[in-house]
């Protein structure tokens, strides 16, 4: 699929992956909507590469209609829909003040697998609807966010790695049911990325899980999730696989 003039949407744009993936879109000739529930972020990201910032909350029925709308709005239907928002709170099963509160492992699951699937629905139901960019059928993509600890999820991680799962586990029926309307659907798994969110760590605990990686012995670049996003909207024959981006990382129990 050739990226430039095709309209995209990524969610979790105001920061981290979602904003490097959003710019290099842009660069490459993308028209793209950047989406994020942090408001004066997204609008920065927006900014900076010319594309639009909205506010949406993607676990929410009625913001991602909104957010979905507004971006066809401004730039026509959605071909390439790239799932990055997510949350990562970290909480014991059985922790000294009792049990994982049930209300934050509800968050977790609704930001990060149903805000994924509610977005891949309404992006494949519009896709569907629209004409093919190529003799193949091909009409978009759609491209979610996994994590390593879909696989090996650490102590404390029981309701993180249960939505990355979940969006593992999606991927293939997803990619198998849109096929017919010439979707694709792939899952990126990062690894240890340096995001915000992992570089707000102590120095200590960066340099511990570094130490897990095979090699490149490093935290990964957000611009490499971007540079594989990129990949993977050009190469056709990628589609119903989760690929793991992690040095060859396998996370330890803690």
């Amino acid at each position: 699929m050739d990226i430039k003039g095709l309209a995209a949407i990524v969610t979790g744009g105001g920061s981290g992956m979602g904003a490097e993936t959003a710019r290099y879109l842009a660069k490459a000739g993308a028209k793209v909507a950047v989406l994020d529930i942090n408001k004066a972020n997204v609008e920065t990201v927006a900014k900076e590469i010319g594309g639009i910032g909205l506010e949406c909350d993607v676990s929410s029925d009625a913001s991602a209609k909104a957010a979905m709308e507004a971006a066809q709005k401004a730039h026509g239907p959605v071909r390439i829909l790239m799932n990055c928002a997510g949350v990562a709170p970290a909480a014991r099963v059985v922790g000294k003040e009792g049990p994982h509160d049930l209300g934050l492992f509800s968050k977790v699951i609704g930001v990060n697998l149903i805000g994924s699937f509610n977005m891949l629905r309404l992006a494949a139901a519009e896709m569907s609807t629209l004409e093919p960019l190529n003799d193949t059928g091909e009409r978009g993509i759609i491209i979610n966010t996994a994590s390593v600890a879909a696989y090996e999820g650490q102590i404390g991680q029981a309701a993180y790695a249960a939505s990355k799962g979940g969006i593992v586990g999606m991927t293939l029926p997803a990619a198998r049911e849109l096929s017919r309307f010439g979707i694709r659907v792939v899952t990126i798994a990062p690894g240890l990325i340096g995001t915000p969110m992992l570089l707000s760590m102590p120095k200590e605990v960066q340099d511990s899980l570094v130490a897990t990686t095979l090699f490149p012995k490093r935290l990964g670049k957000p611009e490499e999730f971007a540079k594989l996003a990129l990949h993977i909207i050009e190469n056709a024959m990628i589609n119903g696989e989760t690929i793991r981006l992690d040095g060859a990382v396998r996370l330890a129990a803690k």
